[in-house]
């Protein structure tokens, strides 16, 4: 599964910053690497250098295999509590949508 990382120009996305997520991601998400070839994360600060509540977005686009994308969003005063947000999100989608493919 691929993995990758991208900051609007008000969050500051080190190599840290991104080797960290990268890393939870794919221990989160290890389960699905039978179906998912392709994770997106998009996080940003919606109000720039003005102090905000719950103004950082994170979102997520797993492309599944034979599937249309699955893409999540989430909201959180801080990029870590935003991150784990919108994972916790996607990991319930595929949940889902390894159900559905279980039935068929």
């Amino acid at each position: 599964m691929l993995v990758q990382i991208n900051t609007d120009k008000n969050i500051e996305g080190s190599s840290r910053f991104n080797d960290f997520f990268t890393e939870e991601i794919n221990n989160t998400l290890e389960r699905f690497d039978a179906i998912v070839t392709r994770v997106e994360v998009h996080i940003s600060d919606e109000n720039g250098s003005k102090p905000g509540t719950n103004d950082k977005k994170c979102v997520i686009e797993a492309r599944v295999e034979k599937k249309q994308p699955l893409v999540v969003t989430a909201f959180a005063d801080t990029t870590e509590k935003v991150f784990f947000a919108a994972l916790e999100k996607i990991e319930r989608a595929l949940d889902a949508t390894l159900e559905k493919i279980k039935e068929h």
